[in-house]
């Protein structure tokens, strides 16, 4: 189960999400309480071992710009959280190694989601980061990343329920706003790790060996 760790605002929390077995570290950069600045994850980046997926959360962002963050702070991927147009969303995948797709729940954009050209989509609440919890059940067909609401006591059930093919959590392992509790990062991890989903989650075309991207 891929597992991402995401609002990640200091190096000591990234490499907490890293020590307790996480492989992907979610920094954002659009206004949001867990804000950080390209300069900042930059530094952080560089301390995070090489085969962590390293990604950049944009919203409504001009696809240059992103192209241009991404790669000025040494990330390996983008995610983008706004209403990007499928070409937007292709333009960023063509110059960026990995792309995230974020769409809300009831959102019907979420219909041609293959469209966007990313490597999964990521499926959250209509209030990001908020931690509200949605049915889970409202995509199908794609490779799946499930956010919103998720914690270390109900991330089981949505892995079961739904077998996706990972999951994304913010506030379910904070403390406070961009401060992660490393009881709750260790507890969420281990679940979403230890679950079983009933059925093999979908496949679609596209490198998904982190470890090889960028290499």
């Amino acid at each position: 189960m891929f597992v991402k760790i995401c609002g990640t605002t200091t190096e000591e929390d990234a490499l907490l999400a890293v020590a307790m077995g996480a492989d992907a570290v979610g920094f954002i950069f659009a206004p949001s309480p867990r804000q950080v600045s390209p300069g900042r994850v930059r530094d952080i980046v560089r301390r995070l071992p090489p085969e962590v997926l390293t990604v950049g959360v944009f919203r409504n962002e001009l696809p240059e710009r992103v192209v241009e963050v991404v790669n000025a702070s040494g990330l390996r991927g983008a995610q983008l959280h706004g209403r990007e147009t499928p070409e937007q969303a292709r333009f960023v995948k063509e110059r960026v190694p990995v792309l995230f797709q974020a769409f809300v729940a009831g959102d019907p954009s979420i219909r041609s989601a293959r469209d966007y050209g990313a490597d999964a989509v990521l499926l959250d609440s209509p209030s990001p980061g908020s931690g509200e919890v949605f049915d889970w059940r409202l995509a199908d067909g794609v490779r799946l990343l499930r956010a919103g609401g998720l914690s270390a006591g109900n991330v089981a059930e949505a892995i079961n329920s739904v077998h996706p093919w990972g999951v994304d959590v913010v506030t379910g392992v904070e403390s406070s706003p961009g401060h992660k509790d490393p009881v709750q990062v260790r507890e969420f991890i281990a679940a979403a790790k230890g679950a079983e989903p009933r059925q093999p989650a979908p496949v679609t075309d596209g490198p998904y060996d982190w470890e090889e991207l960028g290499s």
